[in-house]
Formats: C-alpha cells, structure tokens, sequence
C-alpha cells in the first residue's frame, strides 16, 4: 500500500525570535509534522534544544511533533520527551545501548517509534526492527549540521527500505532528513521516502509559500 507523502518542517532552521509565528506560517502552508532535533554536542558535534522548548512547541500546535534524538543513550530520556508531548520519538541505532529496548520504551509511553540511521549504517543492520518501528530514517547527510547536500549513496538505502517493507507488508514509514530543496524532494520521493524533513527549504523566505510548493512537489 502506497504511504501518503507528508512533510516534516525542521526547526532548526526557524527563526527563533519569532518560532510561534514561524509555527503558524507552516499550519498555513498545510504541514502537518515538525520536525524537532534534539543534538547533545556528543553523538553529533552540535548542541541544539532539548526539553523546554519542546514543552513549549507542544502549547504552540497540534501538528504532529517529530522528535529526533540525535544524543548518546536516548533510552535515559524517553519518558520525559514523551511526557513533554512528542508524537514520534526517533532514536538513532548507533546511539542506544538496546535499540530493541529502546523501540519498546517509546511505545510503552503511547508514541510512535521511529529508528534513524548515519549514512554509514547498512540497511541490513536495522531489517530484524522494522516490523515493531512506525518509521525508519535514513540520514541522507551526516547528522549534526543543516545545509548540507543530499550524499547519493544514501538515497539507495531509501530504496532498499522501501522495497523491504512493501515485500514483507510492513506498515513503516521512511523518513529522510538532509539536503532536502525544491529540486531534488520528487527524486527521492521516487526513491521511495514519504516523510520528508526540510529545514532551510521551508524557513530561508516566506515559510507558508514554501511549504505549499514543497507539498505540492510532493502531490499534496
């Protein structure tokens, strides 16, 4: 069954004088995720947000908040991302002590569970998880920093994911997240991503037009 394409606003690339109404801008737009990194200056070089602001973002709307944890043993925070009102909460599996742990923590506190990779993680690691996931993300960049280009060779392990999760039916969405422009999201639609992460591509102007042409790209 084909997977609705959906977009996922990055933050990290808001303006945070104005994140409420930059929040706003995206609702007009027709987003319907928000894409929230959580980096820890340890797993990836840099430092970003963490709980406070999430708390606040979950006041501000009711899009759906997809929460990506790009920390060192992200099992120790679940809960409270989870209690702070994440939706989707995506660990990394170089990152957990127990990825299969972790996968069940996130549903024991009622969220969707979502699993990322670096582009040097093979897809062949993460196949045994994908029946208890609701989303892999395959990182098309290496994780840390925004405004990087899409590495090619990433976009194959799109492809491996979604021909492994439609051959053996399973319900998973693929995510990806980095590079993402205007001229290159229908590719790597047709790679087979239907959750797309776009940071710059949405905030650098008017973040409710380019949200409507973002979606409309994706046949939305």
């Amino acid at each position: 069954m084909k997977k609705r394409n959906i977009l996922a606003p990055s933050i990290l690339a808001a303006d945070f004088l104005n994140l409420g109404e930059e929040i706003r801008r995206i609702e007009a737009g027709g987003a319907e995720y928000v894409h929230y990194d959580v980096m820890d200056g340890s797993f990836v070089p840099a430092i970003s947000f963490g709980m406070p602001i999430l708390s606040q973002l979950r006041k501000a709307t009711d899009l759906t908040l997809d929460v990506h944890l790009m920390i060192v043993r992200p099992e120790r925070y679940i809960e409270e991302f989870a209690s702070l009102g994440a939706d989707i909460i995506t660990v990394h599996y170089e990152a957990c002590e127990d990825p299969v742990k972790a996968i069940k923590m996130i549903h024991d506190n009622g969220k969707k569970a979502g699993m990322a990779i670096k582009p040097a993680t093979s897809v062949d690691e993460v196949k045994a998880l994908l029946p208890s996931l609701d989303m892999i993300l395959a990182m098309t960049v290496e994780p840390g920093f925004g405004g990087q280009s899409v590495l090619p060779e990433c976009l194959n392990k799109v492809s491996q994911l979604r021909e492994y999760v439609e051959d053996k039916s399973i319900e998973c969405d693929i995510e990806v997240d980095g590079g993402i422009r205007t001229d290159n999201i229908a590719e790597i639609i047709a790679y087979g991503a239907n959750v797309i992460v776009a940071g710059s591509a949405v905030f650098r102007g008017n973040a409710a037009e380019n949200t409507k042409e973002l979606m409309r790209i994706m046949g939305r």
